[in-house]
């Protein structure tokens, strides 16, 4: 049975790798934050007591902050995979907090770096990239585009990335790098621009919001399904050597046209509802990101499936009977089609 550690298991990606992980029979491992209140709410249908039998999902509580309780994980528990998912995410708060992006984001994956190293143990690492390396970059970009990083957070991941290809090259170690373009689901945090729109679309329809504020609506980005490409973070580390790998649809989408197609999908009118506040906007912008997979076809036999529209069908739906209402439907039919035998549950 292979083990494996996930940082940021809570979160979206985290939560869909974990079922992912489990459902390939792995022993599966995930460090946590100590709060005093509950934040696991995205992985608890898949939790059991770990005192049960058959139990394969465990929580450690730690903090990638701190490199002595990363030491200890690891040389505890001693995985076969460790996917370093944590990060402080939010690219127009990294404005706000660049020293905290810089110490989460940027030098989380260096602590796991010399962890893995001085532990002289074969641990295969992913590290969560983002297209926002790319920034300012000319699309469609790929593996070998520049990074022109326009914010803390996507210079923050540029320096995590070529931590991981210097100790690929200085210390052997199997270190690759997924550059994942925007990748949404029902299980996207609240404050990000699809669940935020998705969120809104319901509660206007429930009667209990009256508008949604946005920034810049004419910013265009590469927008896939987020269970789609925990598969390919898997295939990246079961390459036969490190590598990295770009992610995403291949299809560019304004901000607007997310809304125009969230909104029309649920009958409303977005231009009674969607304001503009300049809070929103960032300092720097990143124009257009379009992802060139064609290394990821290639190498990993990945490729997106569901179409910009299919993914706000499928949110709405999701928000819908989240905010007790009944879903349209047709996001629910378009995850039967294309997931007849699905390993992950939708919210």
């Amino acid at each position: 049975m292979k083990k494996a550690l996930i940082t940021g298991i809570t979160g979206q990606d985290g939560s869909y790798l974990a079922e992912f992980l489990l459902s390939k029979g792995y022993e599966v491992h995930g460090i946590i934050r100590r709060a005093s209140t509950f934040n696991t709410e995205r992985i608890n249908h898949i939790y059991v007591d770990p005192h049960s039998r058959g139990a394969r999902l465990f929580l450690h509580y730690g903090d990638i902050s701190d490199a002595e309780q990363v030491n200890n994980i690891i040389f505890n528990l001693k995985p076969d995979e460790v996917y370093h998912l944590a990060a402080q995410s939010h690219v127009r708060l990294s404005f706000d907090t660049p020293e905290y992006t810089g110490s989460v984001t940027a030098l989380g994956v260096t602590r796991i770096l010399e962890s893995i190293r001085r532990s002289g143990n074969k641990v295969k690492l992913y590290q969560a990239s983002s297209s926002e390396m790319f920034g300012a970059a000319r699309p469609p970009q790929n593996e070998k585009t520049r990074f022109e990083p326009r914010s803390p957070y996507g210079c923050a991941k540029a320096y995590s990335y070529w931590m991981v290809k210097n100790y690929r090259d200085g210390y052997n170690i199997f270190a690759s790098n997924g550059i994942l373009f925007n990748h949404e689901s029902p299980r996207r945090g609240e404050t990000f621009l699809t669940r935020k729109v998705t969120r809104a679309v319901a509660n206007i329809i429930a009667g209990r919001q009256k508008n949604l504020y946005l920034g810049n609506l004419e910013a265009r980005r590469d927008w896939g399904f987020a269970p789609e490409y925990i598969e390919g973070m898997w295939k990246i580390l079961q390459q036969g050597k490190p590598d990295d790998f770009v992610l995403g649809t291949g299809q560019s989408h304004s901000v607007k046209e997310f809304v125009k197609a969230a909104f029309s999908y649920a009958g409303l009118n977005r231009k009674k509802y969607v304001l503009i506040d300049k809070k929103y906007f960032r300092p720097t912008e990143v124009e257009n990101l379009i992802a060139d997979t064609s290394k990821a076809q290639r190498e990993l036999k990945w490729k997106a499936r569901v179409s910009f529209f299919d993914l706000a069908k499928i949110m709405v739906d999701a928000d819908m009977r989240l905010a007790g209402l009944k879903p349209i439907g047709e996001g629910d039919r378009i995850l039967k089609q294309k997931f007849p035998a699905r390993w992950w549950r939708v919210d």
